[in-house]
């Protein structure tokens, strides 16, 4: 089965959360399984786009509205991926450093998807599925079915993968001339109250739908930013289907990144020195409980509530834990947790910004990983924890409950709490504390979560079903 996955991310080319991950992962292990998976995305000036051999696999032009534009599509000639990775090049638009962010973030992501179709039109064959991912690629359902320039290949059937249905790509219907010339009767496929909205129609256009955990896809039922009854009319085409981690990048075994590697065997002995390492480097002391928080600092991440619940940790249990933050987002939260190290130096500090070596150190070292989500749809941060023996303090929501068992619970190996406030993390916090000292049950807990597959191999079996069905 040839398999196009189009991203606006993709690890290691570019990534700013999780669907950077997913991307980056699942067409490898689709290939793997024997399918052809390819991926095509924008062309972001990245470290990995100027390290890295491409070679020109086609040259076209489009237009976007009444402006006519050429693009180029490059292709990374060596397969190291283990898939096909192509990226979009159009001057002025997509040549950029950053993802997301720009006023004409919408002209970008509309260009993009078609000349990506446009590339796909010239083929002389046609793929089997066109796997689009969240609202940057949503248009392309409705392009396939309804805009003339591409009627031939209406019958290829797509599947939309949400993975975070708080953003929809809202466009007002000023821009409807951006759309390539549809059919007028289908602008309903387009609209969701009174807007263009992208991630609507790939949901009302797309033949299946899935989302990154089962309990995700019940929650957009009743929390989805406004498209709660689409989700009800079209819950017959939708799946959700847990993210899988790459085993291969996330091995404790053979993390380049790390001081000391270690297995199931040694967890105890090689978390210790890398724990050794993180906080002689960021001035923790090393003999108490080490709690961090990795990701992104804004409010679906419940990180304006970190600030609050440190304070009341470092206050009630002074001298009983340590915290670390790695992580950049909402300025004042950043202001505040950065203020939090002056005041509680030796129990505290803070790393504000993106480091893909510091957060795999972390991994290895935390004894504790705190995730107080508000809305997480799959969640990939427990399962890295998990593979590194440390235990996720999570938010029973979206993906967090689907892979975390509280320890109160037969077999339980982490901790979970229902609200995203301080009083809930203050008492998480408590309990963690606890079961630090009990170090024969907390070495069980370790060998018992690095044994625990969140692999890829089933996730694709899944996946594929899907595309069958489809």
């Amino acid at each position: 089965m040839e398999i196009i996955h189009v991203s606006a991310e993709c690890y290691p080319m570019a990534k700013a959360g999780g669907l950077g991950d997913v991307v980056g992962a699942l067409p490898k292990y689709q290939c793997k399984a024997g399918h052809y998976a390819k991926v095509v995305m924008p062309m972001y000036r990245t470290k990995f786009l100027y390290s890295n051999q491409w070679v020109v696999d086609y040259k076209g032009s489009a237009y976007i509205g009444n402006r006519y534009f050429d693009f180029t599509i490059i292709k990374e000639a060596t397969n190291k991926l283990g898939y096909d990775l192509y990226l979009v090049d159009i001057n002025g638009l997509l040549d950029r450093e950053k993802i997301y962010g720009y006023n004409d973030d919408t002209e970008r992501f509309i260009a993009f998807q078609i000349a990506v179709l446009t590339w796909l039109n010239n083929w002389q064959h046609q793929p089997d599925i066109i796997h689009v991912h969240d609202y940057h690629a949503g248009l392309i359902p409705f392009m396939l079915k309804n805009c003339f320039a591409f009627k031939r290949m209406a019958y290829i059937k797509t599947v939309l993968t949400i993975h975070n249905a708080q953003y929809q790509g809202w466009i007002g219907w000023d821009k409807a001339n951006l759309i390539p010339a549809y059919d007028g009767y289908k602008w309903g496929d387009l609209d969701w109250n009174n807007t263009i909205n992208p991630l609507a129609s790939a949901v009302k256009c797309a033949w299946k739908i899935t989302t990154v955990s089962p309990s995700y896809m019940s929650e957009l039922r009743y929390n989805s930013n406004g498209l709660e009854d689409l989700f009800e009319y079209e819950k017959g085409k939708c799946v959700g289907i847990l993210n899988g981690i790459d085993n291969e990048v996330w091995d404790p075994a053979t993390d380049p990144y790390l001081t000391s590697n270690f297995s199931v065997k040694t967890v105890d002995a090689g978390k210790k020195k890398n724990k050794k390492q993180i906080c002689e480097t960021y001035g923790l002391d090393e003999k108490l409980p080490l709690f961090v928080f990795i990701g992104r600092l804004v409010g679906e991440k419940a990180a304006d509530i970190l600030p609050g619940a440190f304070l009341n940790a470092l206050y009630h249990q002074q001298g009983k834990a340590c915290y670390m933050v790695l992580g950049s987002g909402d300025k004042h939260v950043e202001w505040e947790l950065n203020n939090i190290t002056h005041q509680y130096r030796g129990y505290y500090n803070a790393v504000i910004g993106y480091d893909e070596a510091l957060s795999h150190q972390l991994y290895a070292a935390a004894d504790f990983l705190l995730m107080p989500s508000r809305v997480e749809p799959c969640g990939l941060n427990q399962m890295y924890a998990l593979r590194y023996g440390t235990v996720p303090m999570v938010r029973s929501t979206g993906g967090l409950q689907d892979t975390v068992k509280d320890m109160g619970e037969w077999e339980g190996f982490g901790i979970r709490f229902n609200h995203a406030s301080v009083g809930d993390m203050a008492h998480a916090i408590y309990r963690a504390i606890e079961v630090y000292k009990d170090k024969t049950h907390l070495g069980w807990m370790r060998k018992y979560m690095m044994e625990i597959d969140h692999s890829w191999e089933a996730v694709v079996e899944a996946y594929t079903d899907v595309y069958r069905n489809a």
